[in-house]
Formats: structure tokens, sequence, C-alpha cells
């Protein structure tokens, strides 16, 4: 199997505009941000003052005369040491709530946006691939947002202040200790190129793997069927091979920063030790003055280092972010107009007019297609695969849009209307029906919430599914099963076809919906479409042309155009390509029934 995906790269480095947009993610929780930033604040204050004390307490213990001036500075060190025991609850307290509230908007965000985008997104795009974002690169960036802005607020606030008391006990040590900063920053600079590169790679490789991941677990039986457990090991392994090396190589740089950091900060520290002592000796500064620069030294570079750390973490967050945003950042390709109506039905006819669509640029699957159909005419569609069926019935739908031409209800081109007027009053039965996990009622319901028992009854009365729900241990209280897999794919389209009864569209779809039952329960969901589609303007794709045989009009769809239409009869009587497809079909049929013995006779009668 090929896990490749072509998506976008990101190359730009780590930029304000990026990190700009993080943030913003915190606007609506903008209160929770200050009080923890405020809370930071306090406690960075209370280390530097910390470290002032202890000067205070070196001096005045050197010099044991005033008893009570030293138990004063004890007293004042524990008030200090329990204010800033509440504040670092506070801050980690507030910080955690902003966390999960940040992470919680950018999910619902990124779900709404998946709502809006057009299924040519879907179509080009791995499921693996939207759960990566959705899931592990939103918590990244939730994660940066709060405890990367607190561990960067405290760093920040930790080197003011540090730099704030060097500065009042000896300015010509503190500028030595202020010449690191900028050398740090270069260093910092140098690394970033590095490490942002691996974790780009990093993030990209682990949305394959996600990808993989969904491939396997959902064709797991077809896997199995044809022994590929092997094949497809290979090619995970290789995946997570390059994962390893991205990884690795992200590691590596990231080790290398932190021992630069300290190299330079003992550099630091050698510098002071050596000036400190130097002026200890002449007696222009007592030991508790050099003893508070070596603590604001290390106060000032653990920070540093720590920051080191953060900026690691803040690349693997950036390259999460540009990932996420361009998911937020994609364009919907079908949207309403300005002026767009609700039409309030869809009752009236459906016209094509010079129609032409593709998915892809010089691959026409419509060309110049025209079709009028009338209200409450059942038109069934016919022909060879990769024909347009589908894609015809889809544009019903709006799922897409035509490239060229138009595409009139009641009269109206349908670009005129709004989506949700045109979606919400078109009822879609597919070949492979989906259900949500839940109970046989709440599929039901889906079709219509605020539909009640009985209505959910009814509407499973109607389309032939009420006879084998009450059946059922818990009958409309069963559950389904993820994707419906405790019941079989007849009981599934049933209930399919039961929600689409309760929705009661204007216009109804049937896609391939008997291909995939057996004969009995074909007859069922059959006498269920037909309920369905009195009054309504029904279109229906089958294989099986004996549930096609009723329709007001059967249309051949051959090379993106129509080649034959008119009614069974009518295409029978014509000898062309319909006549050969049900022949063949019914040829199939009598083999099945009969045996070959039977066939010639009970063959030519049918014809």
């Amino acid at each position: 199997m090929n896990y490749e995906f072509e998506e976008e790269d990101f190359q730009a480095q780590l930029s304000g505009k990026t990190l700009k947009r993080m943030f913003t993610l915190t606007l609506p929780h903008k209160w929770w941000l200050i009080g923890f930033v405020i809370l930071i604040t306090i406690v960075a204050a209370q280390d530097g003052v910390f470290n002032f004390l202890k000067k205070q307490i070196i001096d005045v213990g050197i010099t044991p005369n005033d008893p009570a001036a030293l138990a004063r500075i004890m007293v004042v060190y524990g008030i200090i040491a329990l204010s800033q025991a509440a504040c670092v609850f506070g801050f980690i307290y507030l910080a955690g709530i902003l966390g999960e509230r940040v992470q919680y908007d950018l999910r619902k965000a990124l779900f709404n946006h998946l709502q809006k985008l057009s299924f040519s997104y879907f179509d080009r795009t791995a499921v693996g691939w939207i759960m990566s974002r959705v899931t592990s690169d939103t918590g990244h960036i939730a994660d940066l947002i709060t405890w990367g802005a607190v561990d960067v607020t405290w760093a920040v606030m930790s080197i003011a202040t540090a730099a704030f008391f060097m500065l009042l006990l000896n300015w010509q040590l503190a500028l030595i200790v202020l010449t690191i900063i900028p050398i740090l920053v270069i260093v910092a600079s140098w690394f970033q190129k590095h490490i942002i590169t691996q974790y780009r790679i990093v993030r990209k490789t682990n949305s394959r793997i996600t990808g993989a991941y969904n491939e396997n677990i959902q064709g797991v039986r077809v896997i199995k069927a044809l022994n590929r457990e092997e094949k497809n090991l290979d090619e995970f392994g290789e995946l997570t091979g390059d994962m390893y090396s991205a990884s690795y190589r992200a590691a590596r740089w990231s080790a290398m920063f932190l021992p630069v950091v300290q190299f330079i900060s003992a550099i630091a520290l050698s510098l002071v030790a050596w000036y400190g002592g130097a002026q200890i000796a002449e007696g222009t500064m007592t030991v508790g003055t050099l003893a508070a620069f070596i603590g604001y030294i290390t106060f000032m570079l653990w920070p540093v280092q720590d920051l080191a750390r953060v900026y690691a973490s803040m690349q693997h967050a950036v390259a999460s972010a540009e990932r996420t945003f361009s998911l937020l950042d994609t364009k919907v390709d079908i949207v309403d107009r300005p002026n767009a109506i609700d039409p309030g039905t869809l009752r009236g006819d459906i016209e094509f007019e010079n129609v032409e669509f593709y998915y892809a640029e010089n691959k026409p699957v419509l060309r110049d297609f025209n079709l009028r159909v009338k209200a409450g005419e059942t038109i069934a569609l016919v022909g060879p695969t990769g024909g347009g069926k589908s894609t015809l019935v889809n544009l019903v739908c709006r799922f897409y849009e035509p490239k060229n031409g138009t595409i009139k209800i009641g009269g109206r081109d349908y670009m005129d209307l709004t989506l949700h007027g045109i979606q919400s009053r078109i009822g879609v039965v597919l070949q492979t029906p989906h259900l949500f996990s839940g109970t046989i009622r709440e599929n039901i319901r889906y079709g219509k919430l605020e539909a009640n028992d009985e209505q959910v009854e009814q509407a499973a009365q109607v389309a032939g599914a009420h006879d084998f729900i009450i059946t059922l241990d818990k009958s409309y209280d069963a559950q389904v099963g993820e994707g419906g897999n405790l019941l079989s794919t007849g009981q599934k389209q049933l209930i399919s076809l039961a929600r689409a009864v309760l929705a009661n569209p204007d216009i109804l779809i049937m896609d391939e919906a008997t291909s995939s039952v057996d004969t009995l329960t074909e007859a069922l969901i059959q006498r269920g479409m037909e309920r369905l589609m009195q009054g309504r303007t029904s279109f229906v794709i089958a294989h099986r042309l004996s549930t096609i045989k009723r329709a007001s009009r059967i249309l051949v769809i051959e090379k993106g155009g129509i080649s034959e239409m008119g009614t069974h009869a009518e295409l029978l009587r014509q000898h062309g390509h319909y006549y050969e497809l049900y022949t063949r079909q019914f040829r199939k049929e009598l083999e099945s029934e009969y045996g070959l013995g039977r066939l010639t006779g009970l063959a030519v009668a049918a014809e």
C-alpha cells in the first residue's frame, strides 16, 4: 500500500506572525491569561527578593551583633515563601484551565470548518492526516500557549528581576553578566533553523503514520483475506523508521543546545568569581554581595537554559500550528452566493443545461450534458462504471458544482439557492449505508432530530425495517456498534431507508441501494423505496435492473452523456446498450435460479 500523501510543505522560519496567531486563541479567555501572567511575575519577583535576603542573612550572620535583625529577616523570608506557594498554585491552576479551553476552542473550530468543506477536499485528503491535525497537533499548540507561556513568562521576569538586583548591588559586575545575553540569543538563532526543520519532518511523518494506522484498521478484513500482514508491516516499518530518524536528529540538535548554554554560563560564573574575589580582597565588596551575585547568575541562567528547552518545544508547536492553520485556512469550494435564498421547497422541475464537470483538468466526466426532469418523476440511471452516474446525482445534491453550464430547480439557478435550503430537502440512501454509534432509534432519528418515538417507528414500518427491529433484544434501543457493525448490510440499509423516510425529502436519491443485499432484503428495500418515491422527484442508480423497471424514464449514461433514454419497454425494443445489460443480467439470474438446462426457453420467453 502507498501511504504517500502530497500535502503542503512549510519552510517559513519561526516568525511573529505564526506565534501571534497562536496566541490570539487566548483572547476569548484573556482574563485567565492575565491572571497567570500576573502570578508568575509575582513569583519571579519573590525569587529575586529571596536572593537579596540571602545576602542580608550572610552579611548579618557574619557580624553577630544584631540577632534581632537576623530574626526579622527570617520572618520576612518565611512570609514571602508562604505567599509564593499560594501564587505557584494559582498560576498552575489557571494555566491548566486556559490550556483545556484553548484546545477545546481549536478542535471545535476545526470540526466546524470540516463540516463546511466540500467533497473535493475529502477526495484528496486522507482521514489520518485530518485526524493528526485535529488531535495531536492541537495538543501541541495548547501546550505551548499555556505551559510554554508559563515557562517563557517566568524566564523573562526572572532575568529582568535578576538584572535589576545585580545592577542595584554592583553595576560593574552586572555588566559582565549581562554581556552573555546577546551571545545566547545568537546561539539560539543558529540552532533554531536546524531544530525546526527536523520537527517539521517529524510532524509530517507522524501524519503519514496516522493515515497508515487508519487504513490498516479500516481495511483489516481485506488485509487478512489477502494475507498482507507481513508486507504491510514492512511498509509501516519504513514509515516509523523515517519518524525515528527525524526525531533523532531533532533530539540531537536540542541536546546540543543545552550544553552550549551551560558552557557559556560557566564562563560567566568564572568571571564573576574572579572579579568579585578581587573586590572582596580589596574590601570593596562583602561576601554576601558576591554570594548574591552568584545566586542571581544561577537565577538568570537557569531560566535561559529553560528557554532553550521551551525553544525546542516551540519549534514542534509551530510546525503543528502551521499545519493546523493550513486546515483552517482551506477555502470552502462551495459557498452561498451573497443574495442566495432558501427556496422553501424543491418540488419543481430539475434542468441540466449544457453542464460540464470534471474532477481533474482535461478529464471531463460530464460533457455538454442536458436533461430535464419533471417534478415527481423517477429517473433511473444505468451504465458502465465511471460513466458519470454518481457525478450526476452529486451535482443534484450540490456536493459539487458544474464547471460550466447551469442546473436549475423550479426554473431558478440552484446556485442562487442556499446550500442548506437544497441539501436539507434531499434524501440520499447510499450503496454502503453509514450508521453512527448509538441505538437504532437514534440512527433513524438522525433524519429528523425533533421526531418523537412514534414517528421513528412509523418511518421504520414504511421502510420495511420494523419487523426485524422488534426481533432484537432491545428492539429500537439496540446498539448498532461502530459504523453499524453489529447489523447485517441489509439491516443497515433498511435503517438508512427509514432515516430517509423520516426526513421526508422533496428529492430522493438511491445510489446502488440494493446492490449489496440478498434477494429477500432487496424486495423489502424495493417496497420501501416505492412508498418513499411516491410523489417525489427521484433518482435511482442501480446495477440490478430489476429495481428500475417501473421508473418514469431510464437513462443510459456513457462517457459523460446520455446514450439512450426511455421506459424499460422502449429501451428493450431498441436492442441497444440497455437491452444488452438487461438480458445479460437476466441470463445470470436464470442460471443461478434454474441452471443452464432451462435457460434458453426462459430467456426467449422473457424477450
